[in-house]
């Protein structure tokens, strides 16, 4: 055969199985903030959508949750939990293309406690690969199960190493790399860094860590070839190796770093969100500590350094983040900052209708802005504010309120607080090629291009 025709047909046969291996490859939205997830084709996802338009279904869920769906291939995950003492663990599924539910788990809590607005419930977003699902409970127990739903492992880290302290719960999602699972628990009580082996729930090492309160998720931060555990918690940022669990670098004088998590735009890169609560009174502190980093290797040792500082603008539930060179904070009411990410540079602060819970989402060129009320504001990614669509996800006036919650408190402010929260709140999204999920405490939404 001639030379140069062979070449040809290997290069034919080789990008002919390139894509049929693509084809292959399932969707995948496998943890929190969508951490290494699937390529989205930005045509697949609409733009607008309203309760007549673009809802391919909805379906219930069998209690109450906090988390974010996950998705592997055709199914949806989800954790909820159930009882007036959270005493029921509930792992649930459903098909991605129907919402037909698929099947659901209860596991009996290891640590019950009140079932209230101001703890959290189901709050950590489950882990999904091709083997399980691994989901982690604010009562310390841990649960694999197959994507058929059958459990292959499970611990309690509060029985093992004692019970949570924190009075408003857990907050902190798991990551996994390389078959490894890691956990993160920082509370006034016993705090630490965990892994586990994927396969069958083995400690694989635990580090321990100064007791705080907080309520972030670690991340994966790389650096060149090398993979960190970036933990961005209540006054200090640390990297950890995920080989071992020893600590390569400390960054400390954070002020208010409890609730937003870090978020990773860039090679060695990253957003750190702070704001005032409770907890953390200092505003002065708090100014200092919104800004985007970078860590250095100089030699053996790791060095952080601050790139630019956001002292204008706390941001409130959602993490900042960062797509397409800017950056975007999110405040309790509705403001919306926008940030060269490479220099700093303030480019608009504007306002929308809604403040958002949920952490917001960039497909392709649009960023979608999940009002924590169900109104989805997506505007362009760019130096210019621009609204592309204003969505509502439910019918306003068919929402009807929770009254059990408010009954359940009996201190005048905890029940003035609770009736805030006893209406449909947006809690956390997934996204693939096709589907938009988006989930309220007791209900999934998926969002798709249709006919209506």
């Amino acid at each position: 055969m001639n030379p140069f025709r062979h070449f040809l047909y290997a290069l034919i046969l080789a990008a002919t199985i390139q894509q049929v291996c693509l084809a292959a490859s399932p969707n995948v939205w496998g943890a929190f903030l969508g951490i290494d997830h699937s390529p989205i084709d930005p045509s697949s996802i609409p733009i607008a959508w309203s309760p007549t338009k673009n809802i391919a279904w909805s379906m219930p869920l069998k209690g109450y949750g906090q988390s974010s769906p996950v998705i592997f291939g055709n199914r949806v995950f989800v954790t909820t939990i159930e009882g007036p003492n959270k005493e029921k663990n509930i792992v649930s599924c459903f098909d991605l293309n129907t919402g037909e539910f698929q099947w659901h788990k209860s596991f009996v809590s290891s640590d019950p406690v009140k079932n209230s607005t101001f703890v959290s419930r189901a709050a950590p977003t489950p882990v999904v690969d091709k083997h399980c699902v691994y989901c982690f409970f604010e009562s310390g127990d841990i649960i694999a199960l197959t994507h058929a739903g059958e459990t292959k492992w499970q611990i309690s880290l509060s029985q093992k190493y004692g019970k949570f302290e924190n009075e408003y719960g857990l907050g902190s999602s798991p990551i996994m790399t390389q078959g490894t699972l890691f956990v993160l628990i920082d509370d006034p009580g016993p705090s630490y860094l965990i892994a586990l082996d994927c396969k069958t729930g083995t400690i694989v090492w635990k580090t321990d860590r100064m007791s705080r309160g907080s309520w972030t998720s670690p991340m994966l931060l790389r650096i060149g070839d090398e993979t960190q555990i970036l933990c961005s918690s209540a006054g200090t940022i640390d990297a950890y190796s995920h080989k071992d669990g020893s600590l390569l670098w400390t960054y400390e004088g954070v002020g208010g770093n409890r609730i937003c998590s870090p978020f990773v735009f860039a090679d060695g890169s990253f957003l750190v969100g702070s704001q005032t609560s409770r907890e953390f009174k200092d505003e002065d502190s708090v100014k200092q500590s919104n800004f985007a980093m970078k860590v250095h290797k100089k030699g053996d040792t790791w060095s952080p350094e601050i790139l630019w500082r956001n002292e204008k603008m706390t941001p409130g539930m959602a993490s900042p983040v960062a797509f397409g060179g800017y950056a975007y904070w999110l405040g309790r009411t509705g403001a919306v900052l926008c940030f060269d990410v490479s220099t700093g540079e303030e480019k608009y602060a504007e306002r929308i209708q809604q403040s958002c819970w949920a952490t917001p989402l960039a497909i392709g060129d649009r960023l979608y802005l999940f009002g924590k009320d169900g109104l989805t504001t997506v505007i362009s990614v760019g130096p210019k504010f621009n609204v592309l669509a204003e969505n509502q996800l439910w019918d306003e006036e068919a929402i009807t309120t929770d009254q059990s919650i408010i009954d359940r408190e009996t201190e005048p402010r905890r029940k003035a607080a609770a009736a805030m929260h006893a209406g449909p709140e947006v809690m956390g999204v997934a996204c693939v090629s096709g589907s938009l999920v988006i989930r309220t405490g007791d209900r999934l939404f998926c969002v798709r291009l249709t006919n209506k």
